[in-house]
């Protein structure tokens, strides 16, 4: 085992080849969850792990397993992999890179005909982004039974299009049963600067902070825009206006850790002589201390409350996500650590910013992630960049903490 490596050329190139999908000028990718585009992408997947022996398997929401058969296939696999969905304009590394280094380390398993005790699954979880249908995680959240799958189903996106009807359409509906998982890793770059800016190759995740999100509409009355006086308007967009500053203001107040994002707006009627009578708009809070995050709900309540009031607005407040900090497994966190430093990695303990399905997976097995440096720490935008040098590198340790717990022979 101690000269097995992973090809650090072969796993850039398949994630060039996946990047073609849904390219943007730009350099980025838009592959929206359950499109033709991510219909694409997984059929590239299931074509790679076919071709490097695995059996795959597609379960009711959409998630793919590819496995490498252990010796004792009785184990619960140790499973490692991400999402190939991305935002509208999205870089090609967010989430493809977590399930290529997986495929990559399957790959150097059959180049070093090594043997593992238990058997091995790269997995693609479904709609990891929630951009098109929310809320984030949705596979891994009926995996680990978060989310009932009817009611995910029965979601919708804004052209009232239903997550189960998109999933049938792509022939990604399957019938594989939850299975447990021994241990579970995800490789992803770290959508932040930290690492870029201490120079440090790997970020050993120790957790990940807590989120809440919010779908809020707030109703006022369609009138026109010249005869109306400014005393009498109902203006549902002014009001959506001062909870976007309310919003951004919670953000600074609840520093250090806060964010306070309000990323998707919708106005109804939207013409430009009409005052807007209806105003749709989401709000993601997220912070890594759970009482603290609780502190910026009670103050987005309070604050939506009288901004609705004043402006004589109705307010429909929805709380759509809420999942407190996460700490990852011991052992797997020291797994990762133990590979960076067996490679003689730089490397530091981090907690993840971003939400992850390892978030999810982490209530019902053993998890942990990896992380590696991008440019200036931006992700969620075409410009996404990463290194073939940091991207190996955390493929490696990857490599290594599978063998950690799946046994190798």
């Amino acid at each position: 085992m101690e000269n097995l490596r992973i090809d650090g050329q072969r796993l850039w190139n398949s994630l060039m080849e996946m990047a073609k999908i849904g390219a943007t000028p730009k350099g980025g990718v838009c592959r929206l969850a359950l499109t033709d585009l991510d219909r694409q992408s997984r059929d590239l997947f299931v074509a790679w792990c076919e071709q490097a022996g695995c059996q795959v398997s597609v379960d009711p929401v959409g998630n793919i397993f590819a496995r490498r058969p252990g010796r004792n296939n009785a184990l619960p696999p140790v499973v490692t992999g991400s999402h190939l969905d991305s935002q509208p304009t999205g870089g090609k590394f967010d989430g493809a890179y977590g399930v290529l280094a997986g495929l990559e380390v399957l790959r150097a398993l059959n180049d070093g005909a090594v043997e593992t005790e238990a058997p091995v699954e790269v997995v693609v979880w479904t709609n990891e982004e929630g951009s098109r249908f929310a809320p984030a995680m949705m596979g891994s959240g009926v995996y680990a039974g978060l989310f009932p799958l009817e009611d995910t189903y029965a979601v919708t996106d804004v052209d009232g299009d239903s997550f189960g009807a998109a999933l049938e359409r792509i022939g990604y509906k399957g019938d594989r049963q939850t299975q447990p998982v021994g241990a579970y890793f995800e490789a992803h770059i770290e959508q932040g600067p930290i690492l870029e800016e201490e120079q440090r190759t790997i970020g050993v995740v120790s957790g990940a902070q807590g989120q809440r999100w919010y779908e809020i509409t707030l109703t006022g009355m369609e009138a026109h825009a010249g005869p109306t006086p400014m005393a009498r308007r109902r203006d549902a967009l002014v009001g959506a206006s001062r909870l976007v500053g309310a919003v951004n203001r919670i953000g600074h107040d609840f520093q250090p850790h806060a964010c306070a994002t309000v990323g998707m707006m919708q106005v109804h009627p939207n013409s430009r002589n009409v005052i807007p009578g209806r105003v749709f708009l989401t709000v993601d809070f997220r912070h890594p201390d759970d009482a603290r995050l609780a502190a910026m709900d009670a103050t987005l309540r309070r604050e939506a409350a009288a901004i609705a009031e004043e402006g004589k607005l109705d307010l429909d407040l929805k709380q759509i996500l809420d999942f407190a900090g996460t700490p990852f497994d011991s052992g797997c966190i020291a797994a990762v650590r133990a590979g960076a430093e067996r490679f003689g990695f730089s490397h530091r303990d981090i907690i993840s910013g971003a939400g992850h399905d390892a978030v999810y997976i982490a209530k019902v097995a053993p998890a942990g992630m990896i992380f590696v440096p991008c440019e200036d720490g931006i992700s969620h935008n075409e410009i996404e960049n990463a290194t073939l040098e940091d991207l190996a590198a955390g493929c490696q340790v990857l490599l290594h903490a599978v063998l950690d717990k799946a046994g190798a022979r």
